[in-house]
């Protein structure tokens, strides 16, 4: 369906207009290292709720990338497998430097860790873990391939 391209509302997105993050997010620490930039732990200042923050580069280059991505995130975070959209931010910098784009996203990883199978209160081994993790991944990429 036409509609459901997230490439149509590309045009929709004007970086240079978001808002800087001082005073919404923080980085604490940084918890990882990717081909687009670093993710951060980082934390909504006015109620303390913890995220993960990537933050990258803004080039000419990759902007219909960053776009695109924007884009997927805020249609599809509702599912239980991707991470909730809080939100997409740019950081000034000085003049000859690239802006820094924040992507602000709930913490994913803290549902692998919660699962139902604790009420059982019984050691899981590391298959058990690799098969679930799976299958959850799964579930998610179905969101972006619905013939699996």
């Amino acid at each position: 369906m036409a509609n459901d391209s997230p490439a149509k509302s590309l045009v929709d997105i004007d970086l240079s207009s978001l808002r800087d993050p001082a005073g919404i997010f923080e980085l604490v620490e940084v918890v990882g290292n990717g081909t687009y930039g670093q993710v951060y732990k980082g934390r909504h200042v006015k109620t303390g709720q913890l995220a993960a923050i990537k933050v990258m580069d803004v080039t000419e280059d990759e902007e219909e990338e960053i776009k695109l991505e924007i884009n997927m995130l805020k249609k599809y975070s509702h599912h239980r497998n991707i991470a909730t959209y809080y939100g997409a931010f740019i950081k000034k910098s000085p003049p000859g430097h690239d802006d820094q784009l924040w992507l602000c996203y709930g913490i994913l990883w803290c549902r692998l860790y919660h699962r139902p199978c604790e009420e059982h209160k019984r050691e899981h081994s590391k298959r058990d873990w690799i098969a679930y993790i799976s299958r959850e991944i799964l579930r998610g990429l179905h969101i972006f391939m619905p013939t699996m």
